[in-house]
């Protein structure tokens, strides 16, 4: 049983729209109990959409938990059960008005493994047209656009600190040879 913990029991302390909170008492591999509180969530999608000049397209939002405006890649939640792949192009035609013709996946991560069952799922778009953007009714955002370079810049002087958005710019850096 190393680096493996059982379950012992567990109690379900919140369900709400977006995640469920468990607090469980689990078994450790030397015999002992912990106590576990989980966060568990549906999972996320990120897209980055790039063009053909390797401009990116971030959106800026307001986020309440920060209290402040941060710029990131259009994103989304996951409904339960819904195919990622699906979840992400509906976020970047509703959030940027974008569509594309080349649509890659290039990874996942975890972004709190402590405490929080997410998945985000990351893509990559290319060959984009433009459309109108159909944003939800409590959904404010501006589009930006920059240079990816500009933007891997950005996450480097710590301007951009959303960490989906961090991972997909180094990662499209990496896979388009920035």
């Amino acid at each position: 049983m190393h680096l493996e913990e059982k379950t012992l029991s567990s109690e379900t302390v919140f369900e709400g729209k977006i995640f469920t909170i468990t607090h469980d008492t689990v078994e450790l591999e030397n015999g002992d109990t912990a106590i576990r509180d989980c966060l568990l969530h549906h999972g996320g999608v990120c897209v980055l959409p790039v063009n053909e000049n390797n401009e990116v397209f971030l959106v800026r939002q307001f986020r309440y938990p920060f209290r402040t405006v941060t710029l990131e890649a259009p994103a989304g939640k996951l409904e339960k059960g819904e195919d990622h792949a699906e979840c992400g192009r509906r976020e970047l035609l509703e959030e940027t008005g974008c569509t594309c013709e080349e649509y890659t996946f290039i990874g996942e991560m975890f972004p709190t493994p402590a405490y929080n069952s997410e998945i985000t799922y990351m893509y990559l778009a290319r060959g984009l047209s433009f459309d109108k953007q159909s944003l939800d009714p409590d959904e404010f955002l501006d589009v930006v656009k920059m240079p990816l370079a500009e933007a891997v810049e950005r996450v480097m002087d710590g301007s951009i600190r959303d960490g989906k958005t961090q991972i997909v710019l180094l990662k499209a850096a990496r896979i388009l040879g920035l």
